[in-house]
């Protein structure tokens, strides 16, 4: 049942069924873990003289009038003045003109819509309207808001999840029970579904944190299975250290970090102890990651191997492919780099397999098409990943299955504290490169609030008529109805409006990959002077003109997640600025933010966010979303983290083939999840 497409359901036609498969919903089961992103509470009314702005506000009270309608070109507008014994305030809806016959002067309700400030006064925009009976029976309930896509709005997503959480197959739960008892966790159908609709903040955090517990205990069970597997074992590859890149290194115009020449060693090491490496190097933004990676694939080119380059998107494959080619022709370097992406024509696409196969190429650079498509290497002895968060287990161990078990050493720019980096890379050694280049200029930062927006217009305008570039980031792709939050659509819109005569464009994950490659490499090229965006540009591109980084709704966003936008601007010779935009007065945001105002260090910045966030902190704010996680955060959850990561432990050093009869059904879980996981690389 649970496998049923999303179609079988009632009132779910082909035409919506494709909508929901562009949220990634297929099948029954895909619905029901596709969890809200947060819950709509609906509160005691407020009375007038306490509503606040630009927020999601209820009041009651008696209309003093009927409501009034008037045509604005092709809009129909109704207003209607509502008093309680606090105040007065304006209601206005849009192109709702049925409501002049269902309002009546006198009548008393309960309005519930957004705030906005016009002019002075306080308006509430497109109220939903509730009899005092009918408000009472929902009041202080959770409703899911979900992730939308045009067309999809949330009433349909949440018609479907109540009829799939009818029609579902009751699943046999795979975690002993004496574990659930242990660490107070729910069952797992109880989960699934209190997770959609909860009857408060309580039963939430009991769903929720039994789903968590799956999610990282899945993920630690797949790591320590991969741990396994790859340890102490011994390498085919036989490396040299060659005379051939001591030389290249010597020649560059400038000298490796003293941190870099440490993790450099400890790379050399792993390559020629005679073991197959396998290895984490963090480093912040711009600390010189990528020079590592160029001369640990040159060792295996120049011992008669290959080498492999694998980044999270097409543009950062192309900017490597291009980069390595121009180092090799200034420095006289005889290997030859060859490009490989899911973009490529089919008749490009055969020519670079038969480089590869013939091993005319020494070292291949692609996006994941790297491990998707049909690539023969001859003797693939050193495979390097970049934003190794991007690439989930499936890929790490398909990895190493494309040559006969290459040195793996996976690249990752996001700062995760040590002790969480340990149990989340567990199968990995780890090394970090703490120390920027002394030629690299701070950015300057400033936390604001949404009133500096012209003067950050003005200052936008004054750089890219210097020459230089711009970012802005919306949380949002669409305006939604229930979340106050800028989205690029319209943003953009507004900012050409604000900005005329400039190439502004936008960019979010929804697009499809030829028409953001495209937008990629246009902004890449100079073309696009300021470019509006969703967290995709998080890790993508390297552009080192590019100098303002502005972030709306920074409150939204983790810490380390607004310092991993922060490092797309910085990477050139000019002074770069990032303006965090603070949309919230919540109390403690602008103390959080200010966090980044005081440090452009990574790692003290993921630690520092690590002791502001607490176990029931879990609405808005995403840190870890780019990996396998679809509810865990490793910073929110950091607790949790290291309560599984001890009970993965117990269990495999009880029983470390899954044999006996109590983890049977957890192996078969086991397999699944990795099954799944190879799934999603559409192999």
């Amino acid at each position: 049942m649970n496998q049923k497409p999303i179609e079988s359901l009632k009132g779910i036609g082909e035409k919506t069924g494709k909508l929901f498969q562009k949220i990634g919903v297929d099948t029954i089961e895909d619905l029901l873990e596709y969890y809200p992103r947060a819950y709509d509470t609906y509160e005691d009314p407020s009375p007038i003289a306490e509503i606040k702005p630009d927020s999601i506000m209820t009041v009651a009270g008696m209309l003093e009038r009927t409501p009034d309608v008037k045509r604005y070109s092709r809009v129909q507008v109704v207003t209607a003045l509502l008093r309680d014994g606090s105040g007065t305030m304006q209601l206005i809806w849009y192109n709702m003109p049925y409501l002049h016959a269902t309002l009546k002067a006198g009548m008393r309700a309960v309005f519930r819509g957004k705030v906005i400030k016009k002019s002075g006064r306080l308006i509430m925009e497109q109220p939903e309207v509730y009899t005092a009976e009918a408000y009472g029976e929902i009041i202080h309930s959770m409703q899911p808001v979900y992730g939308q896509t045009k067309g999809l709005s949330n009433k349909t997503i949440v018609r479907a999840q109540k009829q799939a959480l009818s029609a579902r197959l009751m699943i046999r739960d795979y975690l002993p029970a004496d574990l659930r008892k242990k660490h107070e966790l729910a069952e797992y159908n109880f989960a699934i579904e209190h997770i959609h609709f909860p009857s408060d903040r309580k039963e939430l955090l009991f769903a929720r944190k039994r789903l968590v517990f799956d999610e990282f205990f899945l993920f630690l069970m797949a790591v320590r299975r991969l741990k396994d597997k790859r340890e102490n074992k011994t390498s085919p590859f036989t490396i040299q250290l060659s005379e051939e890149v001591k030389t290249f290194q010597e020649s560059l115009p400038y000298s490796l970090t003293g941190a870099q020449q440490k993790v450099l060693h400890e790379v050399y090491a792993d390559m020629t102890g005679g073991l197959v490496m396998n290895r984490l190097v963090q480093g912040d933004v711009g600390s010189g990651k990528t020079i590592i990676a160029i001369l640990a694939l040159l060792q295996a080119a120049c011992n008669g191997y290959q080498g492999a380059l694998m980044v999270p998107t097409e543009v950062l494959a192309r900017q490597h492919y291009e980069s390595m080619n121009e180092l090799f022709l200034k420095y006289q370097i005889n290997k030859v780099p060859v490009l490989v992406t899911g973009s490529m024509t089919a008749k490009e696409k055969r020519i670079a397999y038969e480089k590869i196969a013939k091993h005319e190429a020494d070292i291949i650079i692609g996006t994941h098409a790297l491990i998707q498509e049909k690539v023969i290497y001859d003797k693939l002895a050193l495979v390097i990943t970049d934003e190794q968060h991007r690439f989930g287990v499936g890929q790490r161990e398909l990895l190493g299955k494309k040559g006969e078990e290459p040195h793996v050493m996976v690249m990752s720019a996001t700062p995760i504290p040590r002790t969480l980096a340990i149990i989340i890379y567990g199968d990995l050694d780890i090394s970090v490169i703490d120390e920027l280049p002394a030629n690299r200029l701070p950015i300057k930062n400033c936390v604001v609030d949404t009133g500096y927006r012209k003067k950050a217009y003005d200052f936008m305008k004054k750089e890219v008529a210097a020459g230089r570039q711009a970012y802005v980031i919306c949380p949002m792709v669409e305006a939604s109805e229930m979340i106050e939050a800028e989205n690029v659509v319209d943003y953009t819109a507004a900012l050409k409006e604000a900005l005329p005569g400039m190439s502004i464009e936008y960019l979010h994950g929804k697009m499809k990959a030829k028409e953001k490659n495209s937008i990629m490499e246009r902004f890449a090229s100079g073309e696009i002077s300021v470019l509006v965006s969703t967290t995709v540009v998080e890790v993508g591109v390297n552009v080192p003109n590019a100098t303002v980084m502005m972030i709306e709704n920074a409150e939204r966003f983790g810490l380390a997640q607004l310092h991993q936008l922060r490092g797309r601007v910085g990477r050139g010779k000019y002074q770069s600025y990032c303006i965090l935009v603070n949309g919230s007065d919540q109390d403690g945001t602008k103390e959080r933010l200010d966090i980044l105002n005081r440090s452009n260090d990574g790692f003290f910045i993921a630690s520092e966010d690590l002791k502001l966030r607490g176990p029931g902190d879990i609405f808005g704010i995403r840190q870890s979303g780019e990996m396998e996680f679809k509810l865990g955060d490793i910073f929110t959850d950091a607790n949790l983290l290291k309560t599984v990561s001890e009970e993965v432990k117990h269990i495999f050093s009880e029983d470390p083939d899954l044999e006996k009869e109590e983890n049977t059904e957890l192996s078969r879980k086991l397999s699944e999840y990795l099954e799944k996981s190879y799934d999603r690389l559409n192999l």
